[in-house]
């Protein structure tokens, strides 16, 4: 392709200049998430031979459907290109494992090709947004990460772009996310994404809000893989599902997997296989959902939790259920509340050793049971937002775990000036939780 993009995988974006250059969140093959999500389409060959002639990677943040390390290790010999994330995690854990890692700062343009220049802003969330700026030509990839500051430089930007506008972000029913959730007695509580709710009309009004003229699909192309979590498959998000309810009038909704001609303003279909197949057994993960927790596994678990100061502070316990015996970590007293989460021993431990606990709870095979009030402003049960931030983004990836180590974590992004919430009930939730370190 001389000029243009293609999208394939779960959110990967492939830029072409006379060539492939970059590559977004290239997970290619394989599980993730203890082997509980699998794409919900194969890569297919041509695609990935483009994303292996890339100079140039770019991962958003540490999910495993959008830093797949083994995508990564096929790709070794690229520079790697991370958002300036607060406490440097990625970039750190990546150069330990010998990749060539670039670190950029937020909001500054880099040229990577004649015609292709790059900008990426990191938010408080661990996440990050990019803008890619293909002769004039406009492509946001936005994946998981939301607003929370990016929208001020996106409309600061947006200005100088008159050809085409693409963006490209997570939307669906809302299953890409911890909905495992059972109440004291045992119910299943049923998601949100239950209610598989027609969003594109959201998808038009995000377009008409910012001006942009194209929607991608992305971020929400997975099933389920393990026979513990294929119960979620119910709730998945199937990729037809973002045309419907879609009327942008002179914008355009493109389908999931594409191939973007920027100089004729054509697009053709991608279409992939679909990536079925029976799921596969936890055991082929290295989980026993029979093996009791040890000594020193007990010992691990008090030492993760207990430095997560802002745990103490709204909830009375959390307890493991391992191998079918109950261990309570006591963290408060009073505040009402309390998680047990039931979990194989395996799995647990590796993700207290990784700092990677959000990849128990997107994966959804753990089970998930809500002691006391737990029901937010949005009439769903909910660990935000004072369980999952506290532990997963500011604890696991930005290295901050303490008052001290919060204050500091959010001085820097209020510094760079990129940090915002927005009007909604749940954001506002998340302002007040932060109150005290803001």
């Amino acid at each position: 392709m001389e000029l243009g993009f293609e999208t394939i995988g779960n959110a990967c974006i492939i830029a072409h200049d006379r060539g492939p250059v970059l590559a977004t969140d290239p997970w290619l093959f394989g599980p993730a998430y203890f082997g509980s999500w699998r794409l919900s389409h194969a890569v297919p060959e041509a695609q990935q031979q483009h994303v292996a002639q890339c100079r140039y990677l770019w991962l958003s943040h540490g999910h495993p459907d959008h830093l797949s390390l083994p995508s990564l290790e096929r790709l070794r010999g690229k520079t790697i290109l991370l958002a300036d994330h607060v406490g440097g995690r990625i970039a750190r854990d990546l150069r330990g494992l010998g990749f060539d890692v670039r670190v950029l700062r937020c909001g500054e343009w880099v040229q990577l090709s004649d015609r292709l220049r790059f900008a990426t802003i990191a938010n408080y969330n661990q996440d990050s947004v990019c803008l890619i700026d293909l002769d004039g030509h406009l492509i946001v990839d936005a994946n998981d990460a939301g607003n929370r500051g990016a929208g001020r430089f996106l409309q600061r930007e947006l200005p100088r772009f008159h050809k085409r506008t693409f963006l490209a972000c997570l939307t669906g029913y809302g299953d890409a996310d911890m909905i495992h959730f059972h109440d004291e007695q045992g119910r299943l509580i049923p998601p949100a994404a239950a209610q598989k709710q027609e969003f594109g009309p959201a998808i038009a009004a995000m377009l008409a809000h910012y001006g942009i003229q194209y929607f991608a699909p992305s971020s929400s192309m997975h099933r389920y893989n393990r026979t513990d979590s294929v119960w979620a498959d119910a709730y998945a998000t199937p990729i037809e599902a973002h045309q419907q309810g879609f009327d942008g009038g002179a914008r355009t909704c493109l389908p999931a997997f594409v191939q973007f001609d920027l100089h004729t303003g054509c697009y053709e279909r991608i279409d992939p296989p679909a990536n079925d197949g029976p799921p596969e057994p936890p055991a082929a993960f290295g989980d026993d959902w029979s093996t009791p927790l040890e000594a020193d596994d007990l010992a691990l678990l008090r030492s993760y939790f207990g430095q997560f100061v802002h745990l103490r502070e709204h909830f009375d316990f959390v307890n493991f259920r391992v191998g079918g015996k109950d261990h309570t970590l006591d963290l408060g007293r009073g505040h009402g509340r309390g998680i047990t989460f039931a979990v194989p021993r395996q799995s647990l431990v590796a993700a207290v050793q990784w700092q990677a606990f959000d990849d128990l709870l997107i994966g959804n095979f753990m089970r998930t049971t809500l002691h006391g009030d737990f029901w937010g402003k949005q009439g769903a049960p909910a660990l935000y937002p004072h369980f999952t931030p506290f532990v997963t983004k500011f604890g696991d990836n930005g290295g901050a775990c303490t008052v001290e180590q919060l204050r500091g974590y959010f001085a820097e992004y209020l510094r760079r000036g990129f940090m915002d919430f927005a009007a909604d009930a749940e954001d506002q939730e998340m302002k007040a939780a932060l109150a005290r370190y803001l």
